[in-house]
């Protein structure tokens, strides 16, 4: 993969943990990560490793992209 293309997918799907993690933290009440920990990992690392964190976004930025900006893309272009 793109190293650029990888990134911006590493940004799209951790921002969209984080926004998902503060809600479902706030409404349990549990302890809440800083937006640098969703991109880069947790400060203590104990349950995912760096590559692990980059993974997970990505796969989120690519279904992000393709669940919700395509459809939008089709209901102006289509």
């Amino acid at each position: 993969m793109n190293p650029f293309v990888g990134r911006i997918l590493n940004y799209i799907g951790g921002t969209m943990r984080w926004f998902y993690g503060n809600i479902w933290r706030t409404i349990f009440n549990k302890k809440k990560f800083t937006f640098s920990e969703y991109i880069y990992g947790p400060k203590e690392s104990d349950y995912y490793d760096n590559m692990g964190h980059e993974l997970n976004n990505r796969l989120i930025g690519v279904l992000g992209l393709v669940f919700i900006i395509v459809p939008i893309i089709q209901l102006i272009f289509g």
